[in-house]
């Protein structure tokens, strides 16, 4: 029988910088790295391991023995509580300074690459309020803090619309402000959560899969049009009606209000049919005169402002002449396809998910660009040098993939097919940066640029500009 890991106490550890996955990072006597939650790069703690490996230790601070000079005071009363945001409490410029550095290093350390000098990562001009996507989610027993339980009181008050504490998927903490989404998010969810609790609509219990409401979820757009949609689990239609009016009557700038009844085991609506109850099914995003339709279902950067800049950037990386073929892989609803469609001769767009690539033609459409084409399917299956026969050899490739970066099969039709020049940006620089180190014996990199989309979080954007040697 395996014994467990005996925690340990380490005193005066001076956490010296930041990680991967937000986490700080100390030294522990015997040498090995300690990974920190609850710290900012320069503090000294006294720590309490959790977790013991070979080559590290995983822990939280137990007592703050000096505060870093890198610190500042959360804004959010729910940091520490909830799960986003975790860099609250570290100054924006650092905040940068340690996202650009993990992003160097992972280039350096993962794809073994040698780099020009990186351009300064370009940071978010807000810093709260920025998203334009918020999912919230309805729960009959919410998380409660350790006064509550201990304290003699009868809790009565257990609705909760919020989010997950982590690494807990029945435990909801009730929102009172997020800074993440600009007004009338706030509003909104409040008015729901406190109309639903006053006439006695149930919330959703995960864990035994009852109540009526589930989740709800916000979009505003740069047009200043919103869309509210609510999944309901329980099909109630008097109080359905109830609260969908409530919400039409109290906000009438809702240019969308949909709803969905969902009675699977998970939150998921891909598989599911939205009912517009009001309004349109969706809104509109613009760009530079592009309109682009979001409906409930869509994929749309989730930062509208910084995402300009992320696609001005990816365009001029490009340094597109006008008559080049340009490849965009990953190209999810075409908004870079049709952002760079006016300086090529023309785009490719390929995409696994069907519904991004309706959205993609009939925004293209809407837009009146008549020289970008659209594919669907898996990468790996449609980039293929068939296809590549069909529609012509690309002078430049754009790709955008997943977390999980590109298919090894995708890498090595590219470095087939061999463009001048290949744009790579990605929200995970280590699978980048793998991606690029089976490149590198073809393609030089020759510009690096972090961008920040994600403030007071850990992600980080990154595109790189590669010429063929």
């Amino acid at each position: 029988m395996r014994r467990k890991n005996k925690r340990q106490v380490f005193e005066n550890v001076e956490v010296v910088d930041a990680g991967a996955k937000g986490k700080t990072i100390g030294k522990a006597p015997d040498g090995r790295v300690i990974f920190l939650t609850n710290t900012v790069p320069g503090d000294v703690v006294d720590v309490q391991t959790t977790k013991k490996r070979k080559a590290y230790f995983e822990g939280v601070a137990t007592t703050f023995h000096s505060y870093s000079d890198k610190r500042v005071e959360p804004q959010c009363q729910h940091f520490g509580v909830c799960g986003g945001c975790k860099w609250q409490d570290m100054g924006y410029e650092h905040q940068l300074f340690y996202k650009q550095q993990e992003v160097e290093n992972n280039l350096r350390r993962i794809g073994h690459l040698e780099l020009p000098e990186t351009t300064p990562i370009l940071g978010s001009e807000e810093q709260y309020f920025y998203r334009n996507k918020m999912e919230f989610s309805f729960s009959d027993s919410r998380w409660m803090t350790l006064e509550e339980i201990q304290s003699d009181k009868e809790i009565t008050d257990r609705d909760a619309l919020g989010f997950h504490i982590p690494g807990m998927w029945d435990k909801i903490l009730d929102i009172k402000k997020c800074h993440l989404q600009q007004d009338p998010s706030n509003a909104i969810r409040l008015e729901t959560r406190d109309f639903a609790i006053k006439n006695g609509l149930t919330f959703f219990n995960p864990r035994h899969q009852h109540g009526e409401l589930r989740s709800l979820m916000i979009r505003t757009a740069s047009t200043g049009e919103l869309m509210v949609m609510i999944q309901f689990c329980d099909d109630n239609k008097t109080n359905r009606e109830l609260i969908l009016n409530n919400l039409k009557e109290t906000f009438p700038e809702i240019t969308s209000l949909l709803y969905v009844i969902n009675q699977k085991q998970n939150d998921t609506i891909y598989d599911q049919e939205i009912i517009c109850f009001s309004g349109r099914d969706h809104i509109f995003e613009e760009m530079e005169g592009l309109k682009f339709k979001i409906n409930a279902k869509s994929f749309y950067q989730t930062n509208s402002a910084q995402a300009y800049e992320l696609y001005k950037l990816t365009r001029e990386f490009a340094d597109l002449k006008g008559d080049e073929l340009v490849y965009d892989l990953y190209t999810g609803t075409g908004t870079i396809a049709q952002f760079v469609a006016k300086k090529a001769k023309k785009v490719v767009g390929i995409e696994s998910v069907p519904e991004a690539i309706e959205d993609a033609k009939a925004n293209a459409e809407r837009n009146e660009i008549d020289n970008v084409d659209f594919f669907v399917g898996d990468m790996k299956n449609v980039f293929t040098q068939e296809f590549i026969n069909t529609n012509g050899i690309p002078d430049i490739i754009i790709t955008d993939p997943p977390r999980v970066g590109m298919h090894k099969d995708v890498v090595q039709q590219i470095l087939k097919v061999a463009p001048e020049k290949v744009v790579y940006v990605s929200c995970n620089s280590a699978t980048q940066a793998r991606d690029l180190e089976l490149m590198k014996e073809a393609y030089k990199v020759v510009k690096v640029q972090p961008v920040d989309m994600f403030p007071q979080t850990h992600h980080v954007e990154n595109i790189v500009l590669l010429k063929k040697l």
